[in-house]
């Protein structure tokens, strides 16, 4: 319960960032609909009716009780319902995701687990200078850099992800090639340095030393007695990394033009969509709690003494 009211209260400090965010962006969202021709008494009507002349207080409650009750609002620009952009939109991001955390998360555990068992050798020394070495590295170059190799010189892959395109399993394959491997650099190292710093800490332990006594072969000490105790911090770095994938994926998205719900908040930031950029917003915020809720559960699970 006291996990759960942390969350809420946190979704309610997110809320008032996001739309006192959203109420400080430059621009009029009237003259933006209406075009640099509208004379002032258009402007100002259109202001009125879409209730902006409201101090933002009663606007944010009114904004407030709408989420609570399911209804997004409608959007300035569309004029349709923004749960319906947001939910044509959205499926496509969660299966980015998807795919993604399916190819990242398991190359990422075994990357971090033979590095820390192979720690110290040159193995372990390659993996740990790739890893800082995508790390340093922000996702828009890596994002650039993919477009250069696979798309520029090589020519294997298209620039753009367009969907409304894909007739069969090569061109699915094609499609979400490039911002499937641009979004698994990005999460993966972080997963991998976590991964190869828990296991060996838990190689480091005295129960450790004690299986390896009594007989242990080096396969069951590491899934045996090695993992288990591991987990906490792995599955928190895991959770961590794919909650970007909910928000992060803004960059990647624009980059190749893919259309996630990230493409349709970026494109409602350029023409001041304030509803549905706080919808978006607040989405990505809530898969990020989720998330992060999940690991605490799944670590006092994997560890009992966290219980106390």
């Amino acid at each position: 319960m006291e996990r759960l009211a942390i969350g809420l209260v946190t979704l309610l400090i997110v809320a008032i960032v996001v739309f006192s965010a959203t109420a400080l962006l430059p621009g009029d969202v009237a003259e933006v609909l209406l075009g640099q021709a509208a004379t002032p008494e258009a402007v100002a009507g259109l202001r009125t009716a879409m209730h902006l002349d409201d101090p933002a207080p009663i606007r944010f409650v009114y904004w407030l009780l709408g989420l609570l009750r399911g209804d997004l609002g409608q959007s300035y620009v569309n004029n349709l319902p923004i749960a319906e952009l947001i939910g044509s939109r959205l499926p496509n991001t969660l299966k980015l995701a998807g795919i993604t955390a399916a190819i990242a998360v398991p190359l990422s555990l075994f990357l971090g687990i033979t590095a820390a068992v192979a720690r110290g050798k040159a193995y372990d020394r390659v993996v740990s200078i790739m890893t800082v070495g995508v790390i340093s590295v922000p996702e828009f170059m890596t994002a650039t850099l993919a477009v250069l190799v696979f798309s520029v010189w090589l020519g294997w892959l298209p620039a753009l992800s367009h969907l409304s395109n894909v007739d069969s399993f090569g061109g699915l394959l094609r499609a979400y090639a490039m911002p499937v491997i641009t979004l698994t650099f990005v999460i993966s190292a972080q997963m991998i340095r976590m991964t190869r710093a828990s296991v060996i800490e838990t190689l480091d332990s005295p129960y450790i030393e004690m299986a390896r006594l009594k007989g242990a072969s080096p396969t069951r000490v590491i899934l045996r007695h090695a993992l288990p105790n591991a987990l906490g911090p792995i599955v928190n770095a895991i959770a961590l990394s794919l909650s970007y994938l909910l928000g992060g994926v803004i960059i990647v998205e624009t980059i190749f033009n893919y259309p996630g719900i990230a493409r349709l908040m970026v494109d409602a930031v350029a023409t001041r969509d304030l509803p549905l950029i706080q919808s978006c917003a607040m989405i990505f915020c809530v898969g990020y709690l989720l998330l992060v809720t999940l690991a605490d559960i799944v670590a006092l699970m994997a560890n009992p003494k966290l219980r106390a």
